[in-house]
């Protein structure tokens, strides 16, 4: 199985703003990130498998409906799996969550405090999570930091979500981008926490961080919790288990530690559906 965890639509307008500004001052303005599901689904068509991120995050100036995800997927169940983002600060938050789960079969939920400017550790969003946790809703995070100007940086280490782990223990979450650039944090809160997971989507790009980051993760035990993911558009699936493959490459030729192969395989096949609950029953 190859299945990429992490994949996002962008349709026109959906990200006009500060973010689409943002994303051209650090890609340049060549910077394309338009990704339709038929985009979404050449990029996927060679393998397994991909969840697909909503995104409500006014406050950076990203709208991906929860209902427009919801009818992609629905095109491919069993294959594709919605994620349904709700920005934690609109009244009723985890009313919301609750409704859009329902009534457009998601299941998942997609929070990025950098983007939708929230302070996870707030209680009053602790109702969220408590509904993500009845409903067994993977929560995928975006906790770690981002070119946005406009968002919460401090609000984004992913050591803030310890105390969330502990409050709802069997609530399972996953740190998008091994929380860059603070992944060794990220990597001593998913040990820690026994239903916390990461991905490795968007490292390619970096490829000396990504490596240490490898390295990291060897070295606390961890890989069997890091996640295959792309980060498409911004990277396509192949392109991530092309550089994910060639990281050794950095260090050939040094006393640098290589990164195994069965151990980079293992996280390409990972089954993150059945880790995650997506095939089970709600």
């Amino acid at each position: 199985m190859i299945f990429d965890c992490h994949t996002h639509l962008f349709l026109p307008g959906q990200t006009d703003g500060p973010f689409l500004a943002a994303v051209k001052r650090s890609w340049g303005e060549h910077m394309d990130i338009l990704a339709t599901p038929e985009m979404h689904e050449e990029n996927i068509r060679s393998f397994d498998g991909a969840i697909v991120l909503a995104f409500d995050a006014p406050a950076t100036g990203i709208q991906v409906p929860n209902q427009v995800v919801a009818e992609y997927v629905a095109k491919h169940r069993g294959r594709l799996f919605g994620f349904a983002s709700i920005d934690p600060n609109r009244p009723a938050a985890a009313r919301l969550l609750e409704e859009a789960i329902k009534e457009y079969g998601l299941r998942g939920l997609k929070l990025g405090p950098i983007y939708q400017n929230f302070y996870p550790g707030e209680q009053r969003h602790y109702d969220l999570y408590a509904k993500a946790d009845e409903l067994g809703l993977p929560i995928m995070w975006h906790q770690g930091t981002s070119f946005v100007p406009e968002g919460y940086l401090d609000a984004s280490r992913p050591a803030a979500l310890d105390p969330i782990a502990r409050a709802f223990p069997s609530l399972k979450m996953v740190i998008a981008h091994m929380g860059h650039p603070w992944v060794d944090e990220c990597i001593a809160v998913v040990r820690k926490n026994a239903n916390m997971y990461m991905d490795l989507s968007a490292l390619g790009s970096r490829p000396w961080q990504f490596y240490n980051a490898l390295v990291s993760a060897m070295e606390y035990g961890v890989t069997h919790k890091i996640l295959f993911g792309s980060d498409y558009p911004f990277f396509s699936t192949q392109q991530t288990i092309d550089t994910f493959r060639n990281i050794n490459h950095l260090v050939e030729g040094t006393k640098m530690p290589h990164i195994p192969e069965e151990i980079i395989e293992d996280i390409i096949h990972r089954n993150t559906p059945e880790i995650l609950g997506l095939t089970a029953s709600n």
